[in-house]
């Protein structure tokens, strides 16, 4: 599966080559002080141009803390991050973590410092996309293009454009061959009531297909992931829609009764989607029911989340559930958020035996670490901050980075 938080890592395929070798376009790539909104604090409340990242030791890079005890931040730093707590806003590899912001700032994942940032390179409310080691963005100049970066140097590698009568297109997914797209369609008195989903080609950048959506839709609020052939997608007037990713054809859409704002996770040949007390597990080949679990009454389910073949989902009660993604069939469930009283997450990553998850208000929030075999909550990481922006995690396989409003945080996975 390919998402908007998706990474891929290893050595780097043909395709990325020959855009790396054939595409000498450089951003600019400005330096560290550049940042106009780094203000980095430290113990003695020095400025980022003096002191850096501030770093709170943790003995090692992996050291583990005592039970309940939250580890200690690596770094801590303030960012230029613009976020609107939509899960594709943070996004770690190639050795950077990168927060939606302007400018667009790609930071050391092991130090903090900054490596390179783009005035206006990222679109606020769209998605940071990366695949196959290059990051896809909507230009942030809104001239219809959708750009293609290298995380590690910032250097612009492929681009893709619609066509003067299409405006805003903003990429929804990607996968080894092509970038999804959707954008307005641009009337004759400059204003826009319709809007296409399209694919363009992953190595040339032009357009293979688009087909127009059904009046009303709208291009923002669309979530969406490729799995084979499927192109799958939710958006606000709740509707659950397959495509062909070949042809752009639509498979089967159905009407949802509710999709807790878009967001579903995919398995092999299945998409699992949360509607309200319903959680319920589609085939994408046909729309099919294969399984639905429902949670207590007065509960609905949260975000679902499928991390090396397991389904994690907490509900509004403060369950947190580990789920068989093929049969619904339920490994465990845990009640230690209840029990110690913390909001529930709706966002995760995993890391080895460990799940992180990331809740949307600060007040016992922040970032959650439970066992995957138990759910066991392990402690709470929260900066106590009490900014009301959603946390937001990300990891590269070995740090966790916690996004929380401007502050972004460092921690050993």
């Amino acid at each position: 599966m390919l998402t908007g938080h998706s990474a891929t890592g290893g050595t780097p395929s043909r395709r990325r080559a020959l855009r790396l070798a054939g595409n000498g376009f450089a951003l600019a790539a400005l330096g560290a002080g550049a940042a106009g909104c780094r203000e980095d604090v430290t113990g003695g409340g020095g400025s980022a141009d003096s002191a850096g990242p501030r770093r709170e030791g943790t003995g090692s890079a992996g050291a583990s803390p005592k039970d309940g005890q939250a580890p200690k931040a690596l770094w801590t730093t303030s960012t230029s991050a613009q976020t609107y707590g939509d899960r594709d806003e943070l996004v770690a590899v190639d050795g950077v973590v990168i927060a939606t912001g302007d400018p667009l700032a790609a930071l050391d994942a092991a130090t903090g410092k900054e490596r390179w940032s783009l005035p206006g390179g990222a679109v606020p409310g769209a998605p940071l996309l990366v695949s196959d080691g290059t990051l896809y963005l909507a230009s942030g100049a809104y001239d219809g293009t959708v750009g293609g970066y290298d995380p590690a140097s910032g250097k612009e590698t492929w681009r893709g454009h619609l066509g003067k009568e299409y405006r805003q297109p903003r990429p929804i997914a990607v996968d080894d061959g092509q970038v999804y797209v959707v954008a307005e369609i641009l009337e004759d008195d400059g204003s826009s009531r319709t809007n296409v989903i399209a694919a363009l080609n992953g190595s040339t950048g032009k357009m293979v297909w688009r087909e127009m959506r059904d009046l009303g839709t709208q291009q923002n609020g669309v979530h969406a992931a490729v799995q084979g052939r499927h192109l799958v997608y939710t958006d606000f007037k709740q509707n659950l829609t397959v495509r062909d990713t070949a042809t752009g054809r639509q498979i089967w859409t159905h009407k949802t009764t509710k999709t807790n704002y878009g967001t579903f996770a995919v398995h092999r040949d299945l998409v699992i989607v949360p509607q309200g007390r319903r959680l319920q597990a589609f085939n994408l080949a046909d729309g099919a029911e294969k399984w639905s679990v429902q949670t207590g009454d007065f509960n609905t389910f949260k975000e679902p989340a499928v991390l090396e073949d397991e389904l994690f989902i907490a509900d509004s009660s403060k369950t947190l559930r580990s789920i068989e993604p093929q049969t619904g069939k339920e490994s465990w469930r845990s009640k230690d958020l209840a029990d110690a009283k913390a909001q529930t997450p709706g966002q995760f990553v995993r890391v080895g035996g460990t799940l992180y998850g990331a809740t949307d208000l600060d007040k016992r929030g922040g970032i959650h670490a439970f066992d995957t075999k138990t759910g066991a909550l392990r402690w709470t990481f929260n900066d106590n901050s009490g900014d009301y922006h959603a946390w937001l995690v990300a990891t590269d396989g070995t740090h966790v980075f916690a996004l929380h409003g401007k502050k972004l945080h460092a921690l050993p996975g």
